[in-house]
């Protein structure tokens, strides 16, 4: 009997075995079916759900750890990090909005928001953050949007918008996400909705082709666009308030609200900072957000994390991403001792037909490192330092010019100092001239000869 029950255990746990192994397959395949494109192969072993993640040091936008994380995906909700940091820079959140019919008759996850109702812009940003309402989003979307429009649109109460119209503002709106994107160093992302629904965009060109573009991003960019939301924009204080509450009751229009945010990570780790979930059935469960941890900030975008029933992978994802940073990333600066470039080795430039106190002499300008901060490639922000594993190094590249020639200004670039980290550069100092040195020319001569053969004096 008891040699029976043991064997229906086994079978049991053979059987669940096979059960895990197949089911992780299938979501290998569905992945790879879905994005063929994409390096599946992360580059650190890390156990993920995701089909693309990325782990980003805040302050500089390095990528510490990326798997697909430059394949453009869709990113379902997670979209809102941008429409809520767009509305907050361009509109006081204490203005009141009217609804469109457009916007009341977005799916669900929604508000219910009815046309012709008004809500101020604060209560329904916490709608669009805590709970993702795409109604929410839509109607915040216009009222931003329509500011874009020419008149009489602009003056136009949005109550009184037909669905043309409304899809009008809709799309200045886009249209702004998609220069704050660009503005932001992103490449490969394309908004077309406020709230992250799946949407399809088709474009003519001149030679009458006819391209699509679907709403997406990347792991990276999306991390990207959450750290400019965090740490950078104008508006990070009022964004993390938002993202950062528990939940916020209002009323409005003669009916009650709750709202309780659904970022189950804010309690997971301390030092949260931010997030914001998504889901669609074509993006699968998304997720980005930040964490501050001794003074250094890190970033999870996660795309493609699973579909139903596998909701919490996202949570299981993120912790052991930002654990991974947390562990193996330090702080180090391009200034420390042993590092830092030795401006002993910047000796005078010798400058070719360039004037001297005496005839015959040799014309010199003395070289010097700019005083004036490095900045990281591609337009990104100062960087003095970077998050580094201990493996890493800071490889200083520099170079300059051995002879000038005449005349020379003052402050003219002639070389350039490059703090490098896994073949990225992270940080360029100019190497400048430090005095001006005139041309040899007529008067200049006439001078030495008389100053030679003449008197002193004279």
């Amino acid at each position: 009997m008891c040699g029976g029950m043991r064997g229906n255990v086994r079978i049991k746990i053979i059987w669940g075995f096979f059960c895990v192994v197949f089911l992780a397959v299938q979501l290998s395949v569905r992945a790879k079916e879905a994005y063929p494109e994409a390096d599946l192969s992360p580059e650190t072993d890390l156990s993920l759900y995701a089909t693309a993640a990325a782990l980003m040091d805040g302050e500089t936008g390095r990528v510490l750890y990326g798997k697909a994380a430059e394949t453009p995906m869709p990113m379902a909700s997670t979209t809102k990090i941008l429409t809520c940091i767009l509305v907050l820079e361009n509109v006081s959140p204490e203005e009141i909005l009217e609804v469109s019919a457009y916007a009341a008759g977005m799916p669900k996850v929604k508000l219910n928001l009815q046309k012709g109702e008004q809500y101020t812009v604060n209560d329904l940003l916490y709608s669009l953050m805590l709970e993702s309402h795409n109604d929410s989003a839509v109607a915040l979307a216009e009222h931003v949007g329509k500011r874009l429009l020419e008149a009489p649109l602009a003056d136009k109460p949005a109550g009184e918008y037909t669905w043309e119209e409304s899809q009008e503002a809709v799309a200045a709106f886009a249209r702004l996400m998609n220069e704050k994107a660009v503005e932001l160093g992103c490449k490969d992302s394309w908004f077309i909705t406020p709230n992250g629904l799946d949407a399809t965009q088709e474009f003519i060109l001149q030679d009458g082709t006819v391209i699509q573009k679907e709403h997406c991003t990347t792991a990276a960019e999306l991390a990207k666009i959450m750290s400019y939301c965090v740490l950078d924009s104008p508006s990070k204080e009022d964004f993390l308030k938002i993202t950062r509450t528990a939940n916020h009751s209002f009323q409005a229009n003669g009916r009650s609200f709750y709202c309780s945010n659904h970022n189950a990570f804010l309690n997971m780790m301390d030092g949260a900072l931010s997030g914001k979930t998504g889901f669609t059935n074509k993006a699968g469960y998304c997720y980005v957000g930040a964490l501050e941890r001794d003074g250094r900030t890190f970033v999870v975008a996660l795309l493609a994390c699973g579909w139903p029933n596998h909701k919490t992978w996202k949570w299981s994802d993120t912790k052991e991403l930002m654990k991974y940073g947390i562990d193996n990333y330090f702080y180090r600066s391009f200034d420390e001792a042993g590092t830092a470039f030795d401006e002993t080795m910047l000796k005078p430039v010798r400058v070719l037909n360039g004037q001297t106190d005496i005839l015959g002499g040799t014309a010199y300008t003395e070289i010097a490192v700019a005083e004036e901060e490095g900045v990281l490639q591609e337009g990104g922000q100062d960087a003095e330092g970077l998050l580094m594993r201990a493996d890493e190094e800071i490889r200083v590249d520099y170079s300059w010019e051995k002879t000038l020639a005449a005349p020379v200004e003052s402050g003219t670039q002639v070389g350039e100092i490059r703090y490098i980290v896994d073949g990225t550069v992270y940080k360029r100092e100019r190497i400048v001239t430090v005095s001006t040195v005139d041309e040899i020319c007529f008067v200049w001569c006439l001078r030495q000869v008389l100053g030679r053969f003449l008197p002193l004096g004279y």
